[in-house]
């Protein structure tokens, strides 16, 4: 049990299934679950085989040496077990139903797969010649986008800058994490549930900044049947998808700024982010924080999921320090050292509670009265 969930608890009103019940509903989501290991697990040692391959094919590229510990296979999967076994409590907690993301047809688990596969050379073509800033050329939407957002993050084709990137980004992220980003994003459910146990959830205000696809809307409207949500993100392509895959009526979008967010001061109930801070620059940060204090309602509360943090779980030290060098994350290393806590603080957002899930961090921030 994590310690979120011991904060918290079952929600209130949830009865236990008979035995036979409750072991269908476990055992459904161990198939669930074992399955996508199974699938990101074979992509991803099918990648490997062929990065191994296009290496002699490419410029040598400078050695990675992590700065501290790397985690064993066996603690990384331990980590995952762990992050399950929560997941799943948190399911027979009531918290939110049996999760279904990422479920495809077997028709677009074969075009995704494809279009994964066709992607990788390219990556690996971008890592081996470092280049990583062919967005920053594209014309059109793009060239009114801020500098720091137009570059090929992850070494990625495209960038965020297409619909094609957006239909296979999750996949891709998936296949780096084994399966396991959708329920890293549902650890913040488990306080977003403790903070609907007060209120009307048709009359709370929520917003989801850089929602891309919609990684946690979704799953926040299927936990929370009456609660409305709005997504914003500063990619177009990938509002659209968004869209697509959760066309709710309870689901609104805008294609704006997370640095000047447009609702006004003192209006949102609720405000969340997944993997936003490791991708912004310091400056940028800083105003995104100083923004979602700005909207937030005073008691309001901000649901934050990023990486880990350098110290937070000592064993992940070395292998987040290597991580923007394969990945081209230019703001990460500066995220690993930044001292959210105080940043948040003097903007009047008090952190309540921090718990690491796997290779993130899931904490709550409240807005002080």
């Amino acid at each position: 049990m994590s310690a979120a969930d011991e904060e918290f608890g079952p929600v209130k009103g949830t009865r236990s299934l008979p035995p036979l019940l409750s072991l269908a509903r476990r055992t459904r989501y161990a198939l669930y679950q074992g399955s996508r290991i199974a699938l990101y697990t074979l992509h991803s040692e099918a990648m490997r085989r062929m990065n191994r391959d296009l290496q002699k094919q490419l410029p040598e590229t400078p050695k990675v040496v992590p700065t501290g510990p790397v985690p064993s296979q066996r603690r990384m999967l331990s980590d995952i077990v762990k992050l399950f076994a929560d997941d799943l409590k948190s399911v027979e907690d009531g918290i939110y139903p049996l999760p279904s993301d990422g479920t495809m047809t077997p028709g677009e688990l074969i075009a995704t797969s494809r279009a994964f596969f066709k992607d990788v050379p390219e990556v690996a073509r971008r890592r081996a010649s470092g280049a990583h800033q062919e967005v920053n050329a594209t014309e059109g939407f793009a060239a009114a986008l801020p500098r720091y957002y137009r570059q090929n993050f992850h070494f990625q084709t495209d960038g965020w800058l297409s619909e094609e990137s957006a239909r296979l980004y999750d996949f891709q992220v998936d296949v780096l994490f084994s399966g396991a980003t959708a329920a890293m994003r549902r650890r913040a459910l488990v306080p977003f549930a403790r903070i609907l146990r007060r209120k009307d959830q048709r009359h709370v205000s929520y917003l989801d900044i850089a929602c891309g696809t919609g990684g946690l809307l979704r799953p926040a409207l299927a936990a929370f049947p009456r609660l409305k949500g709005t997504g914003l993100d500063l990619s177009e392509p990938y509002l659209n998808v968004a869209r697509e895959r959760l066309p709710s009526r309870r689901a609104g979008y805008i294609c704006g700024l997370a640095e000047t967010l447009p609702f006004a001061d003192n209006s949102l109930d609720v405000v969340s982010c997944v993997f936003l801070f490791h991708e912004l620059p310091p400056k940028i940060r800083r105003q995104v924080i100083l923004e979602v204090a700005r909207v937030l309602k005073p008691g309001g509360s901000f649901l934050f999921v990023d990486s880990l943090q350098t110290g937070d779980v000592p064993e992940y030290d070395g292998l987040l320090s290597v991580f923007p060098q394969l990945f081209h994350e230019p703001y990460f290393t500066s995220y690993l050292s930044e001292n959210l806590t105080g940043i948040a603080k003097a903007a009047g957002l008090e952190e309540s509670w921090m718990v690491p899930a796997f290779v993130s961090r899931v904490a709550e921030f409240i807005k002080s009265d």
